[in-house]
């Protein structure tokens, strides 16, 4: 049997570099990359709490800085999508576009942390925090955040799917390192906080290198070329991104809200610790989507059939949901207790229909982005009326118990998940015939009456 100089079979060693580039592959690492993401984002919770005395502030100023999360990710979507379609460019074209996006949102970061500093105190008062300095932080912070978006989804559309998982992994372990050691040395909440802006810092320009090293060099006669879009047209282009990106949003956080107004603080507080936990998958959801997106545009744009992607993508959302389920349903109760406390066990009956429904919300995530990545948008109406409904019937309809109320959240992720994917896998996803007619040669005249059709 030939072998390779590392003394590998060839033949195996062939196989093993198939399956590395498999989709399959693809989607399964950036899975893993959100899940290892997530628990260094949990590791960093429980660092924080401990370390600060007003951990509440903090919370409050990295909600703050989420608000444009919604954006920033319908952003980045958008821009994996547009890479892969050539939109913005190939090799120094593409290369020339990012630079120009990047001094534009750099002058915007600047503009933005001097008004932020003059306007501090307003600011903080706003949020409900002391912490003036770190207030100011907020708006710059959100602009490197959508400056780190764009970057992450011109990898994506690249293709680079290991440095996409990279930049996800090596930005929370920025945050929690830097975080950790600015509080430690006597900032506080402030340095906590701050610790979110270095990371997105330094995971754009980690980012910015990567693109750099795997785009055409720019030699000196490319200096002279343009962007080939525009940042605020790109912008507004993805409007339909961010419509689909907050009806996930009210979804996935409706029911707490909600359960405030029914629950007394002590229910209502084990049932936001009960969701958290089942709400583990849909960040699992999140990573597949990376790889969702740009590889249904590449083959919706090539004329391919692009459900098998879709299907694939499922696929490793419900292998990961299964023992997760399992877990909820024989242990659920001691999980809540190692987790958050025994004073957060009286919705612990709720965490099973909950783990299910945030199971569904996760696949009707995935349905949402490969309808996007098909250019789709009628389907937002009927979604959008279901996230609209959620909480009138969580608030006036639902039964006054955690686990009756879980019922009702359950019955609203099913109507979502069953919209959203009867129509992705309906004729919406398929091969487009048309593409497909131009690519195909002529086909041949029918064989005479007699004769011998080919073989």
């Amino acid at each position: 049997m030939p072998t390779t100089p590392g003394g590998v079979p060839g033949g195996r060693r062939s196989r093993l570099s198939a399956l590395r580039q498999s989709d399959l592959a693809k989607a399964g690492g950036l899975a893993v990359a959100m899940i290892v993401t997530n628990v260094v984002a949990l590791g960093t919770t429980v660092v924080f709490a401990r370390l600060l005395d007003d951990y509440g502030s903090l919370a409050a100023l990295v909600s703050y800085v989420l608000i444009l999360s919604v954006a920033g990710q319908a952003i980045q979507v958008a821009t994996a999508r547009e890479a892969v379609l050539g939109t913005l460019g190939t090799g120094p074209q593409l290369a020339a576009t990012l630079r120009s996006w990047t001094r534009v949102l750099l002058f915007a970061t600047a503009i933005s942390a001097v008004v932020s500093v003059l306007l501090r105190a307003p600011i903080a008062a706003a949020v409900g925090v002391d912490q003036e300095w770190a207030a100011a932080a907020g708006l710059p912070s959100g602009v490197l955040w959508l400056l780190l978006s764009i970057l992450r989804g011109a990898l994506q559309g690249l293709g680079d799917y290991r440095a996409v998982g990279v930049s996800m992994i090596g930005e929370q372990t920025v945050r929690l390192l830097a975080g950790a050691l600015l509080a430690a040395i006597g900032l506080d909440v402030t340095g906590a906080f701050l610790g979110s802006t270095v990371s997105f810092a330094a995971t754009a320009v980690w980012c910015g290198l990567e693109l750099r090293r795997r785009l055409a060099p720019v030699d000196a006669g490319s200096s002279t070329l343009h962007a080939a879009l525009r940042l605020r047209d790109h912008v507004a282009r993805a409007w339909a991104p961010i419509a689909g990106l907050i009806v996930i949003a009210v979804l996935q956080n409706i029911d707490v809200i909600a359960a405030k107004h029914r629950f007394s603080e002590d229910v209502a507080s084990s049932y936001g610790a009960t969701a958290v936990a089942a709400k583990a998958l849909v960040w699992v959801a999140m990573g597949v989507g990376f790889y969702l997106v740009p590889e249904t545009s590449r083959r919706h744009s090539h004329g391919e059939d692009t459900r098998p992607v879709l299907a694939r993508s499922l696929a490793i959302v419900l292998v990961c949901a299964a023992p997760a389920l399992l877990i909820f349903a024989a242990a659920g109760e001691p999980l809540l207790r190692a987790a958050f406390g025994a004073d957060r066990l009286l919705a612990a009956d709720a965490l099973l229909p909950l783990g299910i429904a945030f199971t569904l919300l996760a696949l009707t995530y995935l349905g949402i982005q490969y309808l996007l990545a098909l250019h789709k948008v009628l389907f937002l109406v009927p979604l959008a009326l279901i996230a609209l409904a959620e909480p009138v019937l969580l608030i006036v309809a639902a039964p006054s118990t955690p686990d009756g109320f879980a019922t009702v959240v359950l019955a609203v992720q099913a109507a979502a998940a069953a919209i959203s994917l009867a129509l992705a896998f309906s004729r919406l996803g398929g091969p487009d015939r048309a593409r497909q007619r131009v690519r195909r040669p002529a086909r041949r005249q029918p064989a005479a009456a007699g004769s011998t059709p080919p073989g």
